[in-house]
């Protein structure tokens, strides 16, 4: 086991659950990244996670040796291709779209990103991705053409994240995706949380 999926592991042990924010390199610059870095760390934040549906800039390597640099924290990818890997991160999720049926989601992207992810030695935490309805189509249910997972079926999720454990998925990501109406329902977290 990785030491940033340890650290995780432990703060939930620990907790009940982690801390972590997520900043956008389509949605703000290097500067303001930093901010919101340094910020965190003061707000007592876990880890740090990078990522984007799209990554329309260039800006991925340069931001994660900023936010590195102004927090002190873990920096986890939250890839959306496999384009999305900096040498620079302290981890990467290995994200698997378990809710869709979608191939290049499920592994298509995960073949091409592996002999990178492994020539850089980035810790990779195997996580299975789930898309829940959240009352919009986001960016991540248009890019990757799969339906979520409607939010008042609790059943369909549970099975979900089974399968996801039983396949060697390390952690479980629940999403409606950025832009959506609303959260993961809350009856949602804790009937998979439980499994």
């Amino acid at each position: 086991m990785g030491h940033i999926l340890e650290h995780l592991l432990n703060i939930k042990k620990q907790n009940g659950a982690g801390y972590l924010v997520l900043i956008d390199p389509d949605k703000q610059d290097i500067e303001s990244a930093s901010t919101l870095a340094e910020l965190s760390a003061e707000a007592n934040v876990d880890a740090i996670l990078i990522g984007s549906s799209f990554l329309m800039s260039d800006r991925l390597d340069p931001m994660i040796q900023a936010v590195k640099q102004a927090s002190g924290l873990p920096v986890i990818i939250s890839p959306g291709s496999s384009n999305h890997i900096s040498r620079y991160a302290d981890a990467i999720l290995f994200l698997s779209l378990i809710s869709g049926r979608n191939p290049e989601f499920l592994i298509g992207e995960h073949v091409k990103a592996a002999p990178t992810i492994k020539r850089y030695g980035i810790e990779a935490i195997p996580t299975g991705y789930m898309l829940i309805e959240g009352g919009s189509c986001t960016s991540v249910q248009f890019i990757s053409a799969t339906l979520p997972i409607p939010r008042d079926k609790i059943d369909i999720a549970v099975a979900h994240a089974i399968a996801g454990e039983l396949l060697g998925m390390k952690m479980i990501y629940l999403e409606c995706g950025s832009g959506s109406i609303q959260s993961v329902p809350n009856e949602m977290i804790s009937a998979v949380k439980e499994q």
